[in-house]
């Protein structure tokens, strides 16, 4: 029997009004298994409403106190782990092991977030100048938003929702409609653990649900994750609103592999960061870039006997590398992709189309593609493709490696493997990307550092978690304080200076 979801509204959860769902797939099979409701302007607008209130009391409420109910939720999401990951597995279609991966790195920046009382302080002058104290405090915005992809719906969630929460604010969740379930069940868990009612909403819906957070006055900030084109569309009309956005989209990440580098680390490195979780990840490494023909034509031979070997089917079994994509559409668009590289003239070396799973005949299955003798005049160069499909574009030398990821329209993530420390530290140093993997094909910085790309990966000053994260949820007052000494000095109609 299909499942009918809700919202999550000030502490319960909600039918949807609106008249309005969307299907959401058991991805392994290809079946409907729920569906899940598309809020309206006025059910938003219901849960903005919400939040405002609840806000209120919980940014008075102390910072060590908001990190304790954070912490009673790290300890019921270790309790209910594994329920949460076959959860997500079942409408994601990654793995089990990677879902625990997904709710993991979620966790970490809730962990990071329990150091709210120290994130949180001001600073301090005193006797900046005649008897004139100065400091600033960090105050909550109110009422801000997540709208959050499919191929992460614990982690980027948590990512926005943790520093929001603990700095004080109401979070409004938009999760993907593709997989809801566990983002409601986050919102269970955030009750359980403490969190006022209305403090964390789950709002379901699609476009009409986004605009009206983008343009709802009540919303203060907008944190986003997704494709370009909709990170800057939700990053400008956030923007004419008065909002402050931080909205991350596509990426084409490269992995320079450098002459001296071990090539069976290389390979392995690459067949786990470019086909886990069917390639639908925005760190995912999809363009290796051997320099020299001769690194290049060991590499191709690597990465083509490794990619025989790999194990695709349902995302619940035990013995598989990676699962379905997220639906029949994503399949659709990655084989078009397929095809198009091969009328522009790439050479297929394994072609994933038309797999079948045996007894899963109906889900979304992509066998591994791989690809060689890439141009960047290609379109499988120069656009996200977003599925199990890695591409060897081959450089002359290192300069002309370097200039490629540079030079490519989106700055997410670029990885180097070599044994050499200085061009390692030149290329660190150099390359025009966001974030840099030094013999790390999937950079990724600890929940402690700030994750954001470049260029059309990112569109915002500030990056997600770390200390950016607790600067963008909040808004800094600065106060200059005097108290009377009893002299009268009379009215003075100079600038205010500190000598």
């Amino acid at each position: 029997m299909t499942r009918e979801l809700t919202h999550f509204i000030n502490g319960e959860h909600v039918a949807g009004t609106s008249g309005r769902f969307s299907d959401v797939f058991d991805p392994s099979t290809g079946m409907v298994q729920a569906r899940v409701p598309l809020a309206s302007t006025d059910e938003v607008s219901a849960a903005i409403a919400a939040a405002e209130v609840a806000q209120v009391s919980w940014g008075e409420t102390n910072p060590q106190k908001r990190a304790r109910v954070l912490q009673k939720f790290i300890e019921l999401v270790a309790r209910d782990n594994e329920e949460l990951a076959r959860l997500l597995s079942s409408e994601h279609g990654k793995t089990v092991d990677d879902a625990k991966g997904d709710i993991q790195r979620g966790i970490e920046v809730i962990e990071f977030s329990l150091g709210a009382p120290h994130l949180l302080k001001g600073e301090y002058s005193w006797n900046a100048g005649g008897g004139i104290d100065v400091y600033s405090m960090r105050q909550p915005l109110g009422v801000v938003t997540g709208i959050t992809p499919f191929n992460f719906p614990a982690m980027i969630p948590l990512w926005k929702a943790g520093p929001a929460l603990a700095a004080g604010n109401a979070f409004i969740l938009k999760p993907s409609e593709r997989d809801p379930s566990v983002p409601l069940r986050l919102a269970e868990l955030f009750l359980e653990a403490g969190l006022p009612a209305g403090v964390f909403s789950v709002v379901n819906g699609d476009k009409q649900a986004v605009d009206a957070l983008l343009t709802d006055d009540r919303i203060k900030a907008v944190g986003f994750v997704g494709s370009t084109p909709i990170a800057q569309y939700i990053y400008e009309t956030a923007a004419i609103h008065g909002k402050r956005a931080q909205c991350f989209g596509g990426a084409k990440n490269h992995m320079i592999v450098m002459p001296d580098a071990d090539l069976d680390q290389v390979a392995d490195a690459l067949i786990g960061a470019g086909y886990g979780s069917a390639g639908e990840r925005c760190m995912a490494i999809s363009v290796a870039v051997p320099v020299g023909a001769e690194t290049a034509d060991a590499l191709s031979a690597k990465l083509a006997e490794r990619v025989a070997e790999l194990r695709v089917g349902p995302a619940l079994a035990d013995d598989v590398d990676y699962g379905p994509l997220v639906s029949a559409e994503a399949v659709a668009r990655v084989n078009g992709y397929i095809q198009q590289a091969v009328d522009e003239g790439a050479t297929l070396l394994a072609d994933g189309r038309g797999i079948v799973v045996p007894g899963f005949e109906n889900g979304f299955y992509l066998g591994p593609t791989l690809f060689d003798n890439v141009t960047t005049d290609m379109t499988i160069y120069k656009e996200e493709v977003f599925g199990p499909v890695l591409i060897i574009a081959r450089a002359d030398d290192y300069e002309q490696a370097l200039a490629m990821a540079s030079d490519h329209e989106f700055g997410n993530g670029v990885a180097i493997f070599t044994r050499d420390g200085d061009a390692a530290r030149d290329f660190s140093a150099r390359v025009n990307v966001g974030m840099v993997g030094v013999n790390v094909p999937i950079p990724v910085p600890i929940a402690y550092h700030t994750f954001g790309g470049w260029k059309k990966s990112g569109f915002g000053d500030l990056n997600q978690h770390g200390p950016d994260a607790f600067r963008f949820y909040t808004k800094t007052k600065t106060v200059t304080s005097r108290w009377p000494s009893g002299i009268k000095e009379g009215a003075s109609f100079v600038i205010p200076t500190m000598h």
